[in-house]
């Protein structure tokens, strides 16, 4: 008696056709959510000493075992996770940085991208186009940052994720980018002040003034106890668009002028130079907009800059003619193995 044997066919792993290719786009955003859950529910860290079943993973994170399968095998098929014999899930490389103990961990970011006060502003993005205005300020009726200030748990999952994307940032800024001779340096809405001891680490005649606002200072100054360049950083409470700290060298601000409008940003700059050093040098680092048709991360971050504290990205051309508004002259961009570029800029 013969046996007959299935076969079944290669995938074909050519281009595939627009139709196939916009499909896999529009559903993209499931894959963002389905991300977003396994670091809420912390699923990397159960994992991290070992395979474990679904039924145990959904004991632990109090969730349904069949709706927990079918999220993780959704991310097994993208490479997040890896699904074995028995319905175990496993890490894969991809899903290591959904750790939270991960040497540049991104659990933070996934859950600031999927928390619904964030996630929702997105589904009004035709509302910014037509309007030119922030959609959050229309869903949540106040601009981004004061909001913030009034809802503190959302604001420590915000600060959280912005200290990880520091940890992205920090070794391609402090090696690509010369801080010799610089005595203080002052970061501005710096945050939990990642970047700026990243920076003191590796240059250790160097001082800091870490300076944002107060409720991010009194968060910042927790973890900066706990490290190496607790003696040489100091910490200072304002508001950047009314003053900023006297005396630096240099000021360097990290994804903060894409957050404002031109006017906001001259704001700021010009406040700068007025506080710094004689031969001080303003350090932005942003993602800097290419021309062309290739894939950029900064015309997606656009977008976000757009729906929600209504910014954006700039190019080359429009970064020079904002320093040039504030008195200001950019005088290099140090590219960097990130995202990231430093735009580097002197009073004229």
């Amino acid at each position: 008696m013969s046996t007959a044997v299935l076969e079944i066919e290669k995938p074909n792993t050519e281009t595939p056709p627009p139709a196939a290719f916009l499909t896999q786009l529009l559903i993209g955003s499931l894959g963002t959510q389905a991300v977003y859950v396994a670091a809420k529910l912390g699923i990397a860290d159960l994992l991290a000493d070992g395979p474990k079943p679904v039924e145990e993973l959904a004991k632990a994170t109090n969730t349904d075992a069949p709706s927990l399968y079918r999220v993780l095998r959704a991310l097994a098929s993208i490479g997040v996770f890896a699904e074995q014999d028995g319905r175990k899930f496993a890490l894969t490389p991809n899903a290591e940085p959904l750790r939270s103990d991960a040497a540049i961990s991104l659990r933070d970011v996934a859950i600031f991208w999927g928390e619904d006060w964030h996630w929702g502003v997105w589904s009004k993005m035709l509302y910014s186009v037509r309007t030119g205005k922030s959609a959050w300020t229309q869903i949540h009726g106040e601009e981004v940052f004061s909001w913030f200030e009034k809802n503190p748990e959302a604001a420590q999952i915000f600060n959280r994720a912005m200290s990880s994307y520091s940890g992205v940032a920090i070794e391609a800024v402090r090696s690509s980018y010369d801080f010799a001779g610089i005595g203080t340096l002052v970061d501005i809405a710096g945050g939990h002040g990642r970047l700026l001891a990243g920076i003191l680490e590796a240059n250790p005649k160097m001082r800091g003034i870490l300076f944002d606002l107060d409720h991010v200072i009194a968060g910042a100054q927790e973890i900066i106890t706990s490290t190496s360049v607790k003696d040489r950083l100091k910490f200072e409470a304002g508001d950047f668009f009314a003053s900023v700290p006297e005396g630096g060298d240099a000021y360097i601000m990290k994804n903060i002028i894409h957050d404002w409008d031109d006017e906001r940003s001259l704001t700021i700059l010009k406040n700068i130079k007025q506080a710094m050093n004689p031969g001080g040098r303003v350090l932005l680092v942003e993602s800097i907009i290419a021309d062309g048709n290739n894939q950029d991360f900064g015309k997606l971050l656009d977008l976000e800059m757009l729906v929600s504290p209504g910014g954006k990205e700039r190019t080359a051309a429009e970064y020079e003619e904002l320093f040039k508004r504030a008195g200001l002259r950019l005088t290099r961009i140090v590219p960097t193995n990130s995202p990231y570029s430093v735009l580097e800029a002197v009073a004229v």
